[in-house]
């Protein structure tokens, strides 16, 4: 199976959204489609050996929607008949995400179109052997501003004509008198344009929503302003069948606020996927690689995996790689949302995008084009982007059903109203309009995807990759967070803790021997030891002889000592006393750390300590996580001493010890079945399983780890303080889209009575169709305005 993100244009409510989904299932070969109305795209999983990428993008133009791709024109050398003309189409064709290739023989070129998503570097490669030259053209960003200034383009010709109306109809009310806009002939003439050329669209949607059986705003939209147009224009040309008032005022102002809401709107979709939009301008135009022994710039497309690459002061590092020469410091602000520069040296990975900023370098490329972290970063939040929470699938439902009881209620109301409430034709037919046009959906639509898009792009400026709608839901609605020990907690290695000395022993001379003892050593403890010396610059010797007694310890020989280092059982089996230091070595071992005892010449001298130590931040990231209500629960593969011991440092009163790594799932899965909403944090990789099971799994990744698959969300900076704030982050994109949800469903519970007339009886009040029309467009960009608030959100530790 194979996905794709195919962007669309056009839609405006949840019920386009339903009729786009609707037609790509049918497809034969489509598993899933999933549409987002706020990213204005359609995730879509497919069998390609029954449907190809042509087929999806037809059916989705087939229902009345627009599709865009961009376009390349290759020249190509040495297309010089029909047969190279195909090899070149073909080799095209095989690149994933290209939608067609023609060649044209007399000009010597191939068109190539394809997704927005595809990197155009993949095609490129794939062609660059038969010596084309590309020239790139972004049609998916015409398309959009052509969406938004045809839509700036009707509103002006409604507005402009709708005021003429206006004052022609009530003007004498506001003493502003003239007699040729009152003329009945005149106001038709005004109006009939911006009902068939401004409203066009709407009569479009509705035969295309009709077509596929679906009633969506624009037959909502359709039927009320034709309503009172049609009836205006009888009044106008058949007095005498139709007497009373001409309502072209109401028809037309009715188009002209819905064009505005449409409008604002437009702009306003655009707004929310800025974050995808900073992350793509991120990256580095070109790259100073060496060649054959000679540095030159190349576009940074053109770098291979190998390539060694120059990276000078204040210049972004162009792919990922591995320094091999030189050393310097790097902002890695983009990536990690970290403000410090981080140190970097000779076999220290480097990021793409990533700015250097004093020292000169060489590194090698790694991962280039696709493969980047940036590119793999963009992916995630694109794909994030195209989810839906489960809370949307409310909304979803109530709009799927919405349409055709608005229709009834505005059916119903006309009759009660003409033949229960004895009023006059034009009262009864006045607020049929007004609740056909005031219950659009569309606020429904948009009240889940808008908050999602602005809350994941937020994630992303922070180092946190929060992979859809349902993980941010279930992170808001976590109660327990089990944290893995190793690697998330802790720094995953052993160093040097406590060094203890006695009978005037100095504890460097101690910490020295032990290390000596050690230095042929690969165990991890012996390797803590050795490094903790010479982080105190002591001189560390190679002892003349080294034997490691498994299980218990080592023995050396330097300088005619004979140096013992290890356990209990070491010093009983050669007779050394060690009794004296057994209240010390049990207390180290009660705080979770590894004790070993020391002895030269058969006389024990102290004792060294080495413990995997808690990350710096460790400690404030459960006391921060209990204060928010969640229970925090340490997993591990320890002791249940030594667990104990770290467990207590931490402020964590339930420990899981002893738990296999293939055992966490089956933990995890005790808490859920507990009634728990179990998070769980881990390393991505050993913790795969338990990540999985969690109704959340959190992955803390290192830098350019940015793909790992087990977690639904995937922290780039080794922080727990992220954890905390990804999970503040997610309860304030659900609490946006609870508002937006309640005054969505709010405004029409209210509004719909309100235009039925349900107030007239009692104060005598009565909702315009117009100022319904206002309210309706307004709705759904005060939703819209409210997620974009998001933007002025950063999640913060405390």
């Amino acid at each position: 199976m194979k996905k794709v993100i195919l962007p669309i244009i056009g839609m405006h409510c949840a019920t386009c959204v339903q009729t786009i989904e609707k037609a790509l299932s049918k497809v034969e070969g489509v598993s899933s489609a999933n549409v987002n109305l706020s990213a204005e795209n359609a995730t879509v999983e497919y069998d390609e050996g029954k449907v190809d990428l042509l087929q999806l993008i037809e059916k989705v133009r087939e229902v009345g929607y627009s599709v865009p791709t961009r376009k390349a024109r290759l020249k190509v050398e040495g297309m010089v008949d029909s047969a190279s003309a195909a090899k070149i189409e073909e080799a095209a064709m095989g690149v994933e995400g290209v939608v067609k290739a023609v060649s044209n023989l007399s000009a010597q070129s191939i068109m190539v179109e394809f997704l927005p998503t595809l990197d155009f570097t993949i095609v490129r490669r794939a062609l660059e052997k038969r010596g084309f030259k590309v020239l790139e053209e972004d049609v998916e960003k015409i398309a959009r501003e052509e969406e938004i200034s045809r839509q700036k383009r009707s509103f002006a010709l409604a507005i402009s004509l709708s005021i003429p109306i206006l004052i022609g109809s009530v003007g004498s009310y506001i003493g502003i008198s003239i007699p040729l806009l009152r003329n009945p002939f005149i106001q038709f003439l005004l109006a009939t344009p911006v009902q068939f050329i401004a409203g066009y669209q709407f009569y479009k949607g509705s035969y295309i929503a009709l077509r596929n059986r679906i009633a969506d705003m624009n037959v909502l939209i359709a039927m009320g302003t034709s309503a009172a147009y049609f009836y205006s224009v009888g009044v106008t040309f058949f007095p005498g069948i139709f007497p009373g008032h001409v309502y072209y005022e109401t028809s037309s102002l009715i188009i002209a606020f819905i064009l505005l809401g449409r409008m604002l709107e437009s702009i306003a979709k655009g707004r929310t996927s800025e974050a995808i939009k900073k992350l793509m301008e991120l990256q580095a135009k070109t790259a100073r690689v060496i060649r054959d022994g000679v540095e030159k710039e190349i576009p940074v497309e053109e770098v291979e995996v190998g390539d060694i690459i120059v990276v000078r002061p204040g210049e972004k590092i162009p792919v990922d790689g591995v320094i091999v020469e030189g050393h310097s410091t790097v902002d890695e602000s983009m990536l990690t949302g970290e403000s410090i520069p981080v140190e970097k040296k000779v076999g220290d990975k480097v990021i793409g995008a990533t700015i250097n900023k004093f020292g000169t370098f060489k590194f090698r490329a790694e991962k280039v084009g696709s493969d980047t972290a940036l590119a793999q970063i963009i992916r995630l939040v694109e794909e994030a982007q195209g989810t839906k929470a489960p809370i949307q699938r409310l909304a979803d439902k109530v709009a799927g059903v919405f349409v055709p009881v608005v229709i009834g209620i505005a059916v119903l109301t006309f009759l009660a109203w003409y033949f229960i409430g004895d009023k006059y034709f034009i009262f009864a037919f006045s607020t049929m309009i007004a609740v056909l046009v005031i219950a659009c959906p569309c606020a429904l639509g948009l009240a889940t995807p808008t908050a999602i898009m602005v809350g994941t792009g937020k994630g992303a400026e922070s180092g946190i990759l929060i992979k859809g709608g349902e993980q941010l839901e279930n992170a808001y609605k976590m109660d327990t967070i089990v944290l893995d020990k190793t690697g998330t907690l802790t720094k995953g290695k052993p160093s040097l803790t406590d060094v203890i000395s006695i009978d005037g022993f100095d504890e460097n001379e101690v910490l020295r021997l032990a290390a000596i003892a050690e230095v042929g050593s690969e165990h991890p403890l012996g390797e803590a030891i050795v490094r903790g010396a010479r982080d105190k610059g002591l001189e560390v010797e190679d002892p003349e002889e080294f034997f490691a007694i498994p299980g218990h310890g080592v023995e050396a020989n330097y300088n005619g000592k004979r140096i013992l280092l290890g356990t209990r059982k070491l010093f009983k089996d050669n007779g050394i006393e060690f009794e004296h230091l057994e209240e010390k070595m049990s207390r180290l071992e009660s705080e979770g750390k590894t004790a070993m005892l020391i002895a030269t010449d058969n006389k024990a001298v102290g004792i060294v300590a080495v413990a995997d130590t808690l990350k710096e931040y460790s400690k404030e990231a459960v006391s921060e996580l209990k204060k928010m209500g969640i229970e925090v629960i340490m997993i591990t593969g320890d002791n249940e001493r030594t667990a104990r011991a770290i467990a207590a440092q931490l402020g964590i009163e339930r420990v899981l010890a002893e738990v296999l790594p293939e055992d966490k799932a089956r933990e995890i899965k005790k808490l859920q079945e507990e009634g728990r909403f179990v998070g769980m944090v881990g390393d991505g990789i050993n913790d795969a399983p338990a990540l999985a099971q969690a109704d959340i799994g959190i992955a803390i990744g290192s830098g350019t780890d940015v793909a790992i698959e087990a977690g639904g969300i995937v922290l780039i900076k080794d922080d727990l303080r992220d954890v905390v704030k990804a999970i503040k982050l997610s309860k304030k994109t659900i609490t946006k889209i609870k508002q937006n949800l309640f005054w969505a469903f709010f405004y029409n519970t209210l509004g719909i009575p309100v235009a039925a007339g349900a107030l007239y009886p009692f104060w005598g009040i009565l909702l315009h169709p117009a100022i319904a029309a206002a309210a309706m467009a307004m709705s759904s960009v005060s939703v819209v305005t409210n997620s974009l608030l998001l933007k002025r959100y950063t999640p913060t530790f405390k």
